[in-house]
């Protein structure tokens, strides 16, 4: 039986059109299997003290469930604090490319975007 909170509210972190196309491909390309949501999170580590998790994974018994424009989005509410109007962006540029955060609960950031303190 599983426990996992599929919320009808709006996912706490959003995506620019851009993330979501690179997600919908990451997602075609590389088979993500059946059953696998997108992860958003944060952990220990990194330059400022947090750094960003992004990856498909399985649904854990505490996490919630957001729909976001057909894409299944997992979250831990814990990291809620952390990630809440956060926004993900994908760039392809020649000096930029990947997914960009730009978070508005960071205190301080680090050169490479991917790592923060609150």
């Amino acid at each position: 039986m599983s426990t996992l909170k599929t919320l009808s509210a709006a996912c706490p972190v959003r995506f620019t059109e851009g993330a979501l196309t690179e997600i919908r491909s990451l997602i075609s390309r590389s088979g993500v299997e059946t059953g696998k949501a997108l992860r958003i999170g944060v952990k220990g580590g990194g330059c400022s003290g947090l750094s960003y998790l992004l990856d498909f994974d399985w649904a854990g018994p505490n996490d919630q469930e957001f729909d976001y424009e057909g894409v299944r989005v997992l979250m831990d509410p814990a990291h809620a604090l952390y990630l809440e109007g956060m926004e993900i962006h994908y760039s392809e540029g020649l000096d930029n490319r990947g997914f960009t955060f730009n978070n508005p609960n960071a205190s301080e950031t680090c050169g490479c975007g991917t790592s923060f303190s609150a």
